[in-house]
């Protein structure tokens, strides 16, 4: 998945996504911030690009998307679409055709697919049996066709509480399916995977990346049943990269090294507490900018490091090469 092209600096491809202001898909989630904060803010801590959000967080209308966004300035990357693959009585293109209909209009590259259950929020699924199994893969592969025919990049999202959640079950997307692998680093962490394995065995595979940093007391707790997902997130889960046990550096050095030129879009997935009557002030959470600000900076160094590395290797790799001739 990983082009051998010139690729713009890291700093010029950190994105973000409206899940770090505490904007969710699922029913009672936590108290939603609107539009004109989340965006405002995005633009004004120099991220230059986003994700859509669950629907109803922009306008519908395709076009109405894309003005929103260039209005803020900010480019469009892609949508997060969970959608039911396993069941052959559910046929998922529309509903993916749709979001990427979105995509297009606002010059977004990616689909980033996650494996519903057809239950509400992440904190139970079922198992998957071999036709669920079998289901699901030629749906991702119908998926990667038709947004490829949409000059758009599909990929799964292994995600807690979905169909895909653990490093097993992504391993066996990886056999089974072309789609490309959006790699959620948090959420692989919690559901049992490594992702800092995956990005060095499977770069060429990844063609998006979700930054998350995770502290690892609380995803032991989702693992064993302690806590539930949604406790867990409102309750810290997620922290500012660079503070929980996830080797971010390591991941994007890897993917660096491999030519990865996508995005890197920061999600902390956040519960917001509050009246949802009051459209302004949450309550009893710190402002979700601090946060993502820590996130942007510690990301900087990490690609001021691997990109200083990698002008050292190349530069010493040349050196070597003008020696062996001149001998």
């Amino acid at each position: 998945m990983i082009a051998a092209t010139t690729r713009r600096p890291l700093t010029e491809r950190i994105a973000a996504a409206p899940i770090s202001w505490g904007v969710c898909e699922v029913p009672g989630w936590g108290w939603q911030h609107q539009p004109p904060t989340v965006l405002t803010q995005m633009r004004d801590l120099g991220i230059a690009a986003t994700e859509f959000g669950p629907d109803g967080f922009l306008p519908d209308d395709p076009q109405g998307k894309a003005d929103t966004l260039a209005e803020y300035g900010l480019a469009a990357v892609g949508q997060f679409v969970p959608v039911v693959l396993h069941d052959p009585a559910i046929d998922p293109l529309r509903t993916v055709e749709t979001a990427m209909t979105g995509l297009v209009a606002a010059r977004a590259t990616t689909v980033v697919i996650a494996a519903a259950t057809g239950a509400e929020g992440y904190d139970a699924r079922p198992e998957l049996d071999d036709q669920g199994w079998t289901t699901l893969l030629a749906n991702l592969d119908r998926i990667a066709d038709a947004a490829a025919a949409q000059g758009l990049t599909a990929t799964l999202h292994p995600h807690v509480g979905t169909m895909v959640e653990s490093g097993e079950e992504t391993d066996r997307v990886l056999a089974g399916s072309r789609i490309g692998l959006c790699l959620d680093t948090g959420h692989l962490l919690i559901g049992g995977g490594d992702p800092v394995r995956v990005a060095r065995e499977h770069p060429q595979r990844i063609a998006h990346m979700h930054l998350k940093d995770v502290d690892l007391a609380w995803a032991r707790k989702v693992q064993d049943g302690s806590a539930s997902y949604t406790d867990a997130v409102a309750a810290g889960m997620y922290v500012a990269l660079g503070r929980g046990d996830v080797d971010i550096a390591a991941i994007v050095a890897s993917l660096e090294t491999a030519g990865y030129g996508g995005w890197y879009v920061l999600e902390q997935d956040t519960v917001l507490a509050g009246d949802p009557a009051d459209p302004v002030t949450p309550q009893g959470a710190a402002d979700p900018v601090a946060d993502v600000r820590e996130s942007v900076g510690y990301l900087s160094e990490v690609a001021r490091v691997v990109e200083g590395s990698r002008g050292s290797s190349q530069s010493s790799s040349h050196l070597d090469q003008r020696e062996g001739t001149q001998a």
